[in-house]
């Protein structure tokens, strides 16, 4: 389970980094040298997205790596097994993020427990909320797997509580509404909703969607417990290529 290993993480830093990938772009070859990379830079947590041809929480930089990965021919299979290659040999534990159509055509209890079979830890699902998804909490739990809910800024006080009693590792916060890849004020009303989410769960918060540059990181210390870069690594890439992204997660710390 993740939030023993991110306290312990924790001792040893005051913040984390959790980064996003989508399997099979531009590469699976491409794929594993940024795992490669960004592992050698310190990442302390990875997201590994199952492309899916409507990702409805993802903005242009992300769907764009989901549609050329989808046309070079990145599978469900094929992610399957890149996730079991770089669980067995980087030491930080990896998460899938994907979207529910893909887990009920797969098998909700088979998918878990082929996620726990390769040591995958947990998963982002962002369109299957608990009142939808309890097959899939029963799934993750019976495989000792964390179902990771989202929090943004526009859920009620209930609703975090209500969110919050149904997941496990960590929460995921939204810095904003929207999707993936637009700009965040990292401001004073941020740390009130931050503030507001710390009262609602015991678990670790990990704070995406913006952030894209050591300043917002930095921000983010004492506020949260890991900072989620995925859109700017992924715009990293495209201008410079898959050796880029070690580099710059390590401009991050």
């Amino acid at each position: 389970m993740l939030e023993p290993y991110i306290k312990d993480r924790l001792k040893n830093r005051d913040i984390l980094l959790m980064t996003h990938i989508v399997m099979g772009y531009p590469s699976f070859e491409d794929s594993y040298d940024i795992v490669c990379g960004m592992v050698a830079a310190g990442v302390d947590l990875m997201e590994l997205q199952i492309p899916f041809s409507e990702p409805m929480a993802d903005g242009p930089v992300i769907l764009r790596a989901n549609q050329k990965a989808l046309e070079n021919g990145s599978s469900v299979q094929k992610c399957l097994e890149f996730a079991k290659v770089v669980s067995k040999e980087f030491s930080i534990p990896f998460l899938f993020m994907s979207y529910a159509n893909i887990l009920y055509k797969y098998g909700m209890e088979k998918f878990s427990h082929r996620m726990a079979q390769i040591k995958v830890k947990g998963a982002i699902v962002p369109d299957l909320p608990p009142e939808e998804g309890q097959d899939y909490i029963l799934a993750m739990k019976k495989n000792n797997l964390d179902p990771i809910y989202i929090f943004s800024p526009e859920t009620s006080n209930d609703r975090l509580s209500y969110l919050s009693s149904h997941a496990s590792g960590f929460v995921y916060c939204l810095a904003r509404r929207g999707v993936t890849g637009g700009k965040t004020a990292f401001s004073s009303d941020l740390a009130v909703y931050l503030s507001r989410c710390k009262n609602a769960t015991h678990l670790p918060l990990a704070v995406g969607f913006g952030v894209k540059d050591k300043a917002d990181v930095n921000y983010l210390k004492g506020k949260a417990e890991i900072a989620v870069i995925g859109s700017q690594t992924i715009r990293i890439i495209e201008e410079k290529g898959a050796s880029a992204a070690g580099e710059f997660i390590a401009s991050l710390r």
